[in-house]
């Protein structure tokens, strides 16, 4: 076999995942999307599965830009920012220790990201992610609390906190139930996760600020 052949081969293998997945996205796309849109998002779409980055959310982002009538440029503007987040989310991983992220782990630091946490807080959470926490819930809980209003500083301790003291992955996935309902009880976003702090900190069981004086249980189940 000669080099050249074996040259032109090692390119297709190299290619094929770029190219199976812009087949897929444009598949999805047809119809459903502007022309322009689809035909950008299936080349950011290509450029990312080339990387190792997962393409459902992109072109999920599409579809949804679509549905809401959102000008074509804004989509394609938001679809290509999705992929940088979620390009710095994969080196944010690798940096903190998970040579391989799956999707549901790049997605979950990317989400974190947009939510005001950095990469540095990427990496301190999924370093932090050890068994039974898994890092994509531990992210996707971390992206809540931002979302929520709670600043990136607070959600890390929060997050570490609860890790630190052995609460279970479902005391961490009703996190951001519990800031809600501090919420609601007349806490900022920043006195309610405080308070979780200090109670994981000091072995009690979560009351965000407001909570003792109602004298209403928190529902780990609220929506």
């Amino acid at each position: 076999m000669s080099r050249v052949r074996v040259f032109l081969e090692l390119v297709l293998v190299a290619a094929l995942p770029g190219a199976l997945a812009a087949q897929g996205v444009a598949t999805r796309l047809d119809g459903r999307v502007p022309p322009q849109v689809r035909q950008a998002v299936v080349k950011i779409a290509a450029d990312a599965a080339a990387r190792g980055l997962p393409v459902d959310p992109l072109w999920e982002k599409a579809i949804e830009g679509g549905a809401k009538g959102v000008p074509a440029d804004r989509v394609i503007a938001a679809v290509r920012a999705l992929a940088g987040r979620m390009g710095d989310a994969m080196t944010a991983l690798r940096e903190g220790g998970v040579s391989a992220p799956t999707g549901d782990v790049v997605e979950g630091g990317a989400d974190a990201i947009n939510a005001g946490l950095s990469n540095h807080d990427v990496q301190d959470l999924v370093r932090a992610s050890r068994p039974p926490y898994d890092p994509a819930l531990t992210l996707r809980v971390a992206a809540t609390l931002g979302a929520l209003g709670v600043p990136a500083n607070q959600v890390l301790q929060l997050v570490e906190a609860m890790i630190s003291a052995g609460r279970s992955p479902g005391d961490l996935m009703g996190l951001p139930a519990e800031v809600e309902s501090g919420i609601s009880h007349g806490a900022t976003p920043a006195q309610a996760a405080a308070g979780l702090t200090r109670a994981a900190a000091a072995g009690r069981p979560p009351v965000p600020p407001g909570q003792a004086k109602s004298g209403k249980p928190v529902n780990p189940h609220r929506p």
